[in-house]
């Protein structure tokens, strides 16, 4: 007899074993998508390597300032002076510099506004905005305003303002190795951020009359200069954030004596600033933070704070702050200010962990912000560097999350009754641990915002899912998990761009996604579906280390994410960041076959039941009642040897056959050919475009299960349709294609074989239209059902 060839055998068939088989035949070539990256990543150089890490001549240029500012509670008006040493560390003499003047894009001509999009929908009406965005700039008197620009010697110096950029010319070009020092005086009107739509400013509290300040994109300061664009002056149109260079900062900021500040960097004059109580406040906060349960120290209180509110400022006070190796500096003031403090141990070093608030969002942030930037600065220096600085800042104010080295501007503010919604809470969470979470990227890792903001959002979204479930396991981390993106990815392709676009060409209602979750679920998928934890969690911190306090561009992430783990990722680049399809696989159909044994005591008994069961038909059942009646039942001389024959008999003959063909078998063949095992091959389409890792559930009839992964490149050959076999020795009674919600998958309706069909639901009855659909929170309800349950005697 023909042996039974089968490509894999063994000893013992699992329940998933998978047989390994020839490519599927096909005329689609697949081979592109599995190409290395090539022409789209620039080609290394002596500045940045084929292995992601900075070359030999890698360099940055640096800038420190020594700023004296004074703000004008009464005006709303900040007053600057600075003095700033450039350093050029290029091999290029710099004939001029470049410096960004963000405070121009309040200006209604800048850029920026005038070409804001809008329309006016003539069956809903138009508002102000809709008819002219710059409504809100009318009459109002913003921008930087440079009155002075001078050499080291006090000589002016010749100055070109174009829109939010500065060019100053040098008499002498500066050049490889040497400095240049020069300073600048300038003032503006503070923004109102609610009104204007700002990153940095002031919201004015009409019920006490009083200003919180949170002033960000405050002074003239350089722009880059690098190996990859040269200077880097695009516009501050006002989505691309801040592409900024490395420096040490003091800085004197003169604020009514009232105020509380807090900023970049270590206060240096707590003596002069703190009262005596403050100051032994400061002290008991210390080494404080490292114990469950250890709550912040109040250096200033709530009923502080409310006095201070009430009183009227005079006189002022000079608060110094000093901050080394940074590339930004931004800082809040305001009377109205809560102050709490922890100092916890972060891998090793004591870090202050800080809050200032007003009355207004507490009880929240009293509860939860100080423990949170704890947090933070723990989870992040786990994954990438331990956190360099001496502090770190959450402020509550008008800007619902912005980021600076050091502190943070964050919103999430209860009700006036001190009650607040789940998600107020949740937003609180997670809105503090992204924003800290800032201070790894971009400040520490220092990327160009300005041309890519996934690099520094998306980075930090992820660690940011990260952070928040080990913050809490129930919290709803939808940034990092593949569901959550699906319905972006199912727009039209035409709605959205590829991650790799710049800041400011993405479209604003796809800008979150684009920017923030999908790279961030691209890289939650990185870490537990393609690579494993073990392989992403030291690539990526290799990467963090390679690039603290210098600027990487994405070939640098993509290079070194492959060089520290071994696995080629270039086909998960292209398709998740340089294009916009979407992850679309089907499960067509599964053909079952069983190996066929022969052993004739097996298959005969097959042939006779299979026989029976042709033979069962609604004819011979209802001729079954008259089967006494034929002629060979009523006359026995008609039976003949083939009336009594049984061909599915197992004779001596078979036996020997059968024995004669076991023999020859090897001992894995004998041992595939009698166990019985199921053969299922698996048709497979790739629907959406992005190759990815096939995960298949089986469910088996004895209330088993088995889970099997293939790798993205089981596409490799043929990226639109391939068959896989799997072998099993326990039958399986339902298959389903990404049965955990790991690789984004648009359609999971045609994930499962057999199909499983949902039920359409319809409303059997009118709802009923709540009157309130808002309503009060959960909170609120709680408490207005409290009395009556206390009159009840219910507790």
């Amino acid at each position: 007899m023909q042996k039974i060839i089968l490509l894999i055998v063994s000893f013992a068939i699992p329940a998933g074993l998978v047989l390994a088989q020839r490519p599927t035949p096909s005329s689609q070539s697949a081979n592109t998508r599995f190409e290395q990256l090539g022409p789209n990543l620039p080609s290394p150089t002596t500045f940045r390597t084929a292995a992601g890490s900075p070359g030999k001549d890698y360099f940055q240029n640096r800038a420190d300032y020594d700023i004296k500012a004074t703000l004008d509670d009464t005006k709303q008006k900040l007053t600057g002076t600075e003095t700033i040493t450039y350093h050029n560390r290029s091999s290029d003499p710099l004939t001029y510099l470049w410096l960004q003047l963000d405070q121009n894009l309040f200006r209604p001509e800048s850029i920026g506004k005038s070409t804001q999009t809008n329309s006016i929908d003539s069956h809903q009406g138009a508002t102000l905005r809709q008819i002219d965005p710059n409504a809100s700039l009318a009459g109002k008197d913003y921008g930087h305003k440079i009155t002075s620009v001078r050499d080291q010697a006090g000589k002016p110096l010749k100055y070109t303002i174009n829109q939010t950029m500065m060019r100053i010319d040098l008499p002498t070009a500066v050049a490889s190795g040497k400095s240049v020092t020069f300073s600048i005086d300038w003032n503006f009107n503070i923004v109102d951020v609610k009104g204007v739509g700002a990153r940095g400013g002031y919201e004015f509290f009409p019920k006490d009359g009083n200003y919180i300040y949170e002033i960000a994109q405050w002074f003239p300061r350089l722009c880059s200069y690098n190996d990859v664009t040269g200077w880097q002056n695009k516009q501050f149109l006002g989505r691309g954030e801040f592409t900024l260079i490395f420096g040490n900062y003091k800085v004197a900021l003169t604020v009514p004596n009232d105020h509380i500040v807090g900023a970049t960097g270590e206060l240096q004059n707590p003596a002069q600033v703190l009262n005596a109580t403050q100051q032994k406040r400061w002290n008991e906060a210390k080494g404080r933070g490292d114990k469950p349960g250890e709550n912040p120290v109040l250096i200033v209180t709530q009923a502080e704070a409310e006095a201070a509110e009430k009183g009227k400022p005079s006189g002022t006070k000079t608060w110094i702050f000093k901050a080394d190796n940074v590339r930004d500096f931004s800082f809040a003031s305001s009377r109205k200010f809560m102050w709490d403090a922890l100092q916890p141990n972060v891998e090793g070093k004591r870090v202050w962990a800080m809050s200032l608030y007003p009355k207004e969002a507490n009880p929240l942030w009293g509860q939860y912000s100080t423990r949170l930037v704890a947090h933070t600065l723990r989870s992040y220096s786990r994954r990438t560097i331990a956190y360099p600085y001496p502090v770190a800042y959450s402020v509550h104010g008008p800007v619902g999350g912005m980021e600076y080295p050091m502190i943070s501007f964050n919103g999430a503010r209860p009700e006036p009754d001190g009650t607040y919604a789940v998600g107020t809470k949740n937003f609180l969470i997670s809105v503090v641990i992204h924003e800290v979470g800032h201070n790894f990227f971009p400040m520490i890792v220092n990327s160009d915002e300005r041309q890519w903001s996934w690099m520094d959002e998306g980075l930090n979204s992820f660690l940011e899912g990260l952070a928040c479930l080990e913050w809490d396991a129930d919290f709803p981390a939808h940034g990092i998990d593949p569901q959550y993106i699906v319905p972006y990815m199912q727009l039209d392709s035409t709605q959205q761009v590829p991650i790799m676009s710049s800041s400011d060409n993405i479209p604003g209602n796809t800008f979150g996604p684009n920017a923030y979750t999908k790279p961030a679920t691209a890289l939650n998928i990185l870490r537990e579906t393609v690579m494993g934890r073990e392989l992403f969690d030291y690539a990526f911190k290799e990467y963090a280390r390679r690039w603290a306090f210098k600027s990487p561009e994405p070939a640098d992430f993509f290079r070194t994410m492959e060089d520290a783990s071994g696995v080629d990722l270039d086909w998960f680049w292209k398709g998740w960041f340089y294009t916009v399809q979407p992850v679309d696989q089907s499960l067509v159909k599964v053909d079952w076959f069983q190996a066929n044994s022969q052993n004739p005591d097996i298959t005969k008994a097959e042939a006779r039941s299979a026989a029976q069961r042709k033979l069962n038909t609604v004819s011979k059942q209802r001729d079954a009642l008259s089967k006494d009646q034929t002629v060979v039942a009523q006359d026995s001389t008609m039976l003949d040897f083939y009336n009594r024959y049984d061909p599915y008999a197992v004779t001596a003959e078979d036996r020997k056959k059968y024995q004669d063909y076991v023999a020859s078998l090897s001992a894995e063949e004998r041992s595939l050919a009698e166990a019985g095992t199921n053969l299922y091959t698996l048709s497979l389409q790739n629907k959406g475009g992005i190759p990815m890792p096939v995960i298949v559930r089986m469910e088996f009839e004895d209330g088993t299960d088995s889970v099997a992964r293939f790798p993205a490149e089981i596409w490799r050959f043929n990226d639109v349709s391939i068959k896989k076999v799997i072998a099993t020795n326990k039958k399986v009674k339902q298959w389903t294609l990404d049965p955990y919600y790991e690789i984004a998958d648009i359609n999971t309706e045609d994930n499962a074989f057999p199909p499983v069909t949902q039920p359409t639901r319809f409303q059997l009855f009118k709802q009923q239209q709540s009157r309130n659909p808002a309503g009060p929170n959960p909170m609120q309800q709680q408490r207005k059902q409290a009395p009556a349950q206390q009159g009840s005697g219910k507790n």
